[in-house]
């Protein structure tokens, strides 16, 4: 019987020993391997070299190893990094390479339980649905194909490759490392056990600003939590900030490909208002335009500010390999996800990238010589307050979740809090808009039994009620199914 192997947003991922397993590795990297070729046939300009990086998680170097043999099986090179890297180091250097694409074994976000199998093609980004349609196509051919078994035929190299300078260097170069180094302050940096530790701190070092790391060192369990950079996660970060007196806190998750934020006075920074701060510095202080693409999930805030700026406004669906699509053939300044995923025109590829945006966040502050918490209260004055948060509710099974959503779009209420829904929006997920421009969304995860709700509002405590009734109008709706 054949492993049920699905793509989700940002790859395959799977509960280790359970769905993630040595025989379903040699299975996704075999098809893979053959994607990679026909890529190579395709087009002459790319090498035949992939990169094969791999995340902390328990095991993560030996399936980077099983899916380095399997593509040098199938006559693919390789360059297999020594150490844990950034999943943004592995895009960097594939695209640097004119690699024919690149691995990362890594769950990025998820629960310690779970590894993952993301597929970065040539231009550095992640692979998009259509691209993961194919390799799903290949997992499900006759049984008689040899999924990574041995092969006979000139077998590819595997290099084993220190962590990319080059990836460094290009950080240096980006930003005016020796202007942030002067600040007479502390910045606190949460790796949150990922592979974004030391990153920051060297970069940062050798000035009068001190860096102060937590949760630096390996632990495959994460301290028992999910490496997502945002609350309850950040708690930790919170209180180092407030006892250090910090000018701010600043998160990678376990791949470090997201980036999160503490204020000066420990208050969580969503991405939707990092996603601004960001813009309004590359408007203001930069002096740059073009598009400004948002997820089915971010801010009001962001989309006035587009507005107001004159600057064309992009939504897509949830993942940020639709921000990287259209980044690929627009003029688009820089686009976010609510998952702390930002990519902005500053960068190299487009691509999400943890430790690039933690400091373009610092340098941004820095330029408007403002802590974060009065940055934050200027864009309030200037385009409207706006909150948000949001919950996720771990549920039966994916299915009892998507049904829910098909339910509330076909039936959905009308008034929720006494507020009237003036909208339904059904581009991921179900979305309610309200009559005063808040909005509560539901959205079935596609990588984990969960119900995700999100809600955005005027005022913190309007946005805890409507996240309070959402999670009410599922729990009576599965009382009635039961």
């Amino acid at each position: 019987m054949k492993p049920k192997i699905k793509f989700g947003t940002d790859g395959w991922r799977g509960i280790i020993a359970k769905d993630f397993t040595f025989k379903n590795i040699r299975i996704v990297a075999q098809a893979t391997a053959e994607q990679f070729l026909e890529d190579l046939k395709n087009n002459k300009n790319l090498k035949n070299l992939a990169f094969i990086g791999y995340d902390r998680r328990f095991l993560g170097k030996e399936f980077a190893e099983c899916t380095a043999k399997v593509f040098s099986e199938n006559g693919l090179n390789v360059s297999l990094y020594l150490k844990d890297v950034p999943t943004p180091m592995v895009s960097f250097d594939v695209k640097k390479n004119s690699a024919v694409g690149g691995i990362v074994i890594t769950a990025s976000h998820n629960p310690p339980e779970y590894s993952g199998f993301k597929i970065k093609t040539s231009d550095g980004c992640s692979a998009e649905k259509e691209y993961t349609n194919k390799i799903e196509e290949r997992i499900g051919e006759p049984e008689n194909r040899r999924y990574g078994e041995e092969r006979t035929g000139e077998e590819g190299r595997i290099n084993l490759i220190e962590p990319s300078k080059d990836y460094v260097n290009f950080l240096k170069k980006t930003f005016d490392l020796e202007s942030l180094k002067k600040l007479n302050d502390i910045v606190i940096v949460d790796s949150m056990n990922g592979t974004g530790n030391g990153y920051l701190e060297d970069l940062l070092s050798g000035g009068s600003l001190k860096v102060k790391t937590i949760r630096g060192e390996i632990d495959v369990t994460f301290g028992g939590i999910n490496p997502e950079p945002m609350m309850p996660q950040l708690e930790p970060l919170a209180k180092e900030v407030l006892k250090n007196n910090a000018l701010i806190g600043l998160a990678t998750d376990g791949d470090a490909d997201r980036v999160g934020a503490m204020s000066e006075k420990g208050d969580y920074i969503s991405t939707h208002k990092i996603l601004a701060i960001l813009l309004y510095y590359l408007v203001e202080k930069k002096k740059l335009s073009g598009g400004v693409v948002v997820t089915f999930s971010q801010s009001v805030l962001v989309k006035k500010m587009a507005k107001h700026y004159g600057l064309k406004l992009y939504e897509v669906p949830i993942g940020f390999k639709n921000i990287a699509e259209l980044m690929l053939s627009n003029d688009i300044l820089i686009g976010g996800e609510e998952a702390n995923g930002i990519g902005s025109k500053l960068h190299y590829m487009a691509d999400r990238d943890g430790i690039f945006n933690a400091l373009l966040l610092l340098e941004a502050v820095k330029s408007f010589n403002l802590k974060p918490s009065q940055l934050i209260e200027k864009l309030h004055k200037e385009f409207g307050a706006f909150y948000y948060d949001r919950i996720d509710m771990h549920i039966p099974s994916t299915e009892v979740g998507i049904s829910f959503v098909e339910k509330i779009k076909s039936k959905p209420p009308e008034e929720i809090n006494g507020i009237k829904v003036k909208e339904i929006k059904t581009l991921d997920g179900t979305k309610l808009i309200f009559e005063d421009e808040s909005w509560l969304l539901f959205r079935a995860s596609g990588t984990e039994a969960l119900l995700r709700i999100y809600a955005e509002g005027k005022s913190k405590e309007f946005v805890s009620s409507m996240l309070l009734n959402g999670k009410k109008l599922f729990e009576s709706s599965l009382k009635i199914a039961c």
